[in-house]
């Protein structure tokens, strides 16, 4: 399991510990926040889960389909803790905590989906996650495919 030793994964593992000390002070009684703590620590998991995913494939849609579901939930943790003080949270503080890692992700993150192969693709009819340059009507010759191999059938 390569994808552990990814700087992204360890750094995503971070924010999942992080948030689960911080999540912990939640009070018990409080439902909004026990809620908000599910949401947080969910969505720390399909990040990782996302990476992992990502890193399972070849192919430039896939890759870049998880890339958009990370961020959508490192942006959801980023703003998860704006109210947390209004709802009764006394130590709201330590978030920034938390936003300090996200940041220092969203770096890692950049240089990771950069590394993404856009020759290894095969069209994305919704036009979503193309590579720059190809329209969903693009009609795909074989040579395209070259880079998977018979025994590689990795979508």
């Amino acid at each position: 399991m390569e994808h552990i030793e990814l700087p992204l994964y360890k750094k995503s593992q971070e924010i999942y510990e992080t948030l689960k000390v911080i999540t912990d002070l939640f009070p018990e009684d409080n439902d909004y926040l026990q809620t908000v703590k599910q949401h947080l620590l969910g969505d720390s998991m399909v990040i990782q889960a996302k990476i992992c995913g990502a890193e399972a494939v070849k192919l430039y849609d896939i890759k870049m389909e998880n890339a958009s579901i990370i961020r959508k939930a490192a942006r959801d943790i980023m703003v998860g803790g704006n109210n947390l003080e209004y709802f009764g949270f006394s130590d709201a503080k330590y978030y920034h905590l938390v936003r300090n890692l996200i940041e220092e992700f969203r770096l890692l993150f950049i240089d990771w989906v950069s590394g993404f192969n856009p020759q290894h693709y095969i069209v994305d009819n919704w036009g979503l996650f193309n590579p720059p340059g190809i329209s969903p009507d693009h009609i795909q010759n074989d040579d395209e495919l070259d880079f998977l191999d018979e025994d590689d059938q990795e979508y």
